[in-house]
């Protein structure tokens, strides 16, 4: 595990509101053995500390122990510093074996993290009121300085001592710490929210997706619902494709280990990719990135400047190992479809291009309703020009053109200088979403890497050989990924023109069934269903409206005789009788226009 940046401002705070709910937890359990307590990132200001417990806390325990750290708050308690030797510090915490476990990483010159320390081995501990820590600091200068009212307890859970299974189980206690209540109140409010949205929920509850265990860890099954949203998204991507001017092509999902080996994967990126596949004594590996085989496409014939611009898209499934402790939803998984471009053309021709494809990332996003995009310019760190492929030439040209394709547009970005991978800068633009929470969509990499590994050349006007500019583009990133920010920018109710169902035509009584279905043939070409149990109409209504589906068609015998429909929409509000006609035409208005209800 690696320790949070002790230079953060908020370090003091957290760790010292770490120390203090070790004291009220040892207070309420004198046996309690200590392990530590660090600031940690799992929650935002937050904070956690491990114990070994004669029994499990439950979530009943947080306020008893929130209680009795605001009476240490309240008795302004000075943290005092002191350095000791290891003989005391072993007597001190005799009978706490993982102090004393961490007493000799120290004593060998370790954190206590376990990693090397710089400066020597020192042994230090800080107090406050009754309770002492082996401790590195820093802290506040006393416990009045820990907001009363700005720090709750929220979650606790197992973890193995040091991150290891071989070790024994400790209980963590998370929590969090603000400057104020009402910081507080604002963060749990958003964390709230967040949880409501979480798509793993929402997937599960609309019946979208799934990740079975009997499949593997990070690798989604998209049910009839999940897969009919996905395909409409990848319909659109394709017809943006299509008429924006890129060939879409299609590539395995494995390719040979020479292939890898020139592209330099197996080289940089072995760690990320699974073990080969023996296929007639040949190693084949499952494909990582779509970059490799469009670099092929393009050597496949002779290229002529004339022939430029290309523009290769592929929605091209890739496979990637990440450690089971990272993968979350769709959001990080093993297996997914990345959305991906290859721009190659003529150096007289890159601005014009990154103009173009800049314009059609920020027009695509736009349609989901993202219209205020943060941009990122990412670039070298001048002071380790070795460290980057391509020349100095090269990288000012692409850097200037990157950023003088955001300034056109007025576009402000923030440059991350020392950002930009060994082989190119890039744009990353950044998307919020109804939380206000930033999620990474599109990139625009230059790459000076693959075209000089992959010999990729043109014939010039001058009948001279050279090579072309590449530009790698993302624009979801990946469907599954999009996907995921979409069910949680929306709560779940996704926009007309995606919902997998929308409307659902509810008959009051059975003898109006035959009605309702002859609505949906006369809806026929929008996504209409007709909900045919023997159900309540208000149940139907309500079950209709927790599956997030936009429209509810009533149709009973008034709406029989005069060919209307009674339309309720999925936030409630009952718009009454409408003629046929008229829904279908808002209908057709609606989903054109990508727009809400």
């Amino acid at each position: 595990m690696s320790p949070v940046d002790r230079a953060d401002p908020s370090y003091r705070v957290r760790h010292s509101t770490a120390h203090v709910m070790a004291q009220a937890v040892e207070e309420m359990f004198p046996e309690a053995k200590l392990g530590w307590g660090p600031p940690h990132d799992r929650f935002e200001n937050g904070f956690y500390y491990d114990f070994d417990l004669p029994r499990a806390l439950t979530p009943e325990d947080l306020p008893e122990i929130e209680a009795r750290m605001r009476r240490i708050i309240r008795g302004n308690h000075s943290f005092e510093y002191r350095v000791v030797s290891a003989d005391e510090a072993r007597r001190l915490f005799e009978g706490q074996p993982y102090k004393l476990e961490t007493i000799d990483d120290l004593v060998e010159g370790k954190d206590e993290y376990g990693e090397a320390r710089s400066g020597g081995p020192v042994i230090s501990t800080y107090t406050q009121d009754t309770f002492e820590d082996l401790c590195l600091g820093p802290h506040l200068e006393h416990t009045g300085q820990i907001p009363l009212d700005g720090f709750k307890l929220l979650d606790v859970s197992g973890a193995y001592w040091r991150g290891s299974e071989e070790n024994r189980m400790l209980q963590r206690v998370y929590g969090t710490v603000w400057p104020s209540e009402d910081d507080l109140e604002r963060y749990l409010w958003q964390r709230e929210e967040e949880e409501k949205r979480d798509h793993r929920r929402l997937g599960a509850e609309l019946d979208l997706f799934s990740i079975r265990p009997e499949v593997g860890p990070g690798l989604a099954l998209f049910h009839p619902k999940g897969a009919l949203v996905r395909t409409i998204m990848e319909d659109y991507w394709r017809h943006r494709h299509r008429t924006g001017g890129y060939d879409l092509v299609a590539t395995p999902h494995i390719g040979r280990s020479g292939l890898w080996e020139t592209s330099g994967h197996l080289r940089w990126y072995r760690d990320g990719m699974y073990a080969p596949i023996d296929i007639e004594d040949e190693h084949y590996y499952l494909k990582p990135m779509n970059c490799p085989f469009h670099m092929l496409i393009y050597k496949s014939r002779a290229r002529s400047y004339r022939d430029l611009p290309l523009r290769f898209a592929e929605l091209g499934t890739v496979y990637r190992y990440e450690p089971s402790g990272t993968l979350r939803g769709l959001l990080r998984v093993r297996g997914f479809t990345q959305d991906d471009a290859h721009l190659f053309c003529r150096p007289d021709q890159m601005r014009a291009e990154i103009d173009r494809v800049l314009d059609f990332c920020l027009s695509v996003l736009a349609a989901y309703g993202f219209a205020n995009p943060e941009m990122e310019l990412s670039v070298r760190d001048p002071r380790t020009p070795e460290k980057y492929a391509g020349s100095e030439a090269d990288w000012e040209m692409a850097e200037s053109t990157l950023a003088a394709a955001l300034d056109a547009r007025g576009l402000q970005h923030r440059r991350m200088e020392g950002e930009a991978v060994f082989y190119g800068p890039k744009i990353d633009i950044g998307i919020l979403d109804a939380l206000g929470r930033r999620w990474q969509a599109s990139t625009i990499q230059f790459d000076f890497n693959l075209p000089e590994r992959f010999d990729l050349i043109y014939a010039g006007a001058d009948n001279q050989t050279h090579r072309p500019y590449m530009v790698h583009r993302a624009l979801y990133g990946s469907i599954e990924r999009f996907l995921a920010l979409l069910i949680e920018h929306h709560s779940g109710a996704l926009p007309v023109w995606l919902a997998p169902t929308q409307a659902m035509v509810i008959p009051v009584t059975d003898r109006n069934l035959d009605y309702a279905r002859r609505v949906r043939d006369e809806l026929a070409g929008f996504r209409i269903e007709v909900d045919e149990r023997s159900e309540r109409m208000n149940a139907k209504v309500r079950d209709a409206q927790l599956q997030k589906v936009p429209y509810m068609l009533v149709v009973g015998d008034r709406e029989e005789r005069l060919g209307g429909v009674s339309v309720r929409l999925r936030t409630n509000e009952d718009r009454g009788l409408t003629e046929l006609s008229d829904f279908m035409d808002r209908l057709h208005e609606v989903v054109a226009a990508k727009s809400g209800l």
